[in-house]
């Protein structure tokens, strides 16, 4: 368990960090008036910081010529965090931080439970059972709450 402290702890920065990008991404939106802008913004920005880290780190370049061999459906992942962050840009002000993101988390334990049952996308298979579902309808429940108050 100590050993995954680390990990479980970068773990709940980076959902804490998510927030905080959201709001930083509104405020970009709104003084543009264009929220696809400021997702175009924070993806470009991003790309710029990942780009000089990989020069920090001394990344081999040449091993890009091994992705040729991954699935073409892989780099769906690029457009499936375009269209994350432009909802997220799009949902908060209107739904508010606290709802956009415990919808968003509700979502993404659903279809991680089906992940993990089945074993798509390469994830080690974790069996669905009674405690995995109830943490799920906690969450529901607390969507709930969080909508009605």
């Amino acid at each position: 368990m100590k050993s995954q402290l680390v990990f479980i702890l970068l773990a709940i920065i980076a959902g804490a960090v998510l927030p905080i990008q959201a709001g930083l991404n509104v405020q970009l939106g709104k003084s543009v008036h264009q929220p696809i802008f400021a997702a175009f913004a924070s993806f470009l920005i991003g790309t710029l910081g990942l780009l000089i880290y990989l020069f920090i780190i001394k990344f081999d370049f040449s091993s890009i010529a091994q992705t040729k061999t991954v699935s073409p459906v892989v780099w769906s992942a690029g457009i499936l965090g375009a269209f994350y962050v432009t909802a997220v840009i799009i949902l908060a002000p209107r739904l508010g931080t606290a709802l956009t993101f415990v919808l968003i988390v509700a979502g993404q334990m659903t279809i991680s439970l089906v992940l993990d049952h089945y074993g798509l996308l390469g994830i080690p298979v974790k069996q669905m059972n009674w405690r995995r579902l109830l943490g799920v309808v906690f969450l529901v429940a607390g969507v709930l709450l969080i909508r009605q108050f």
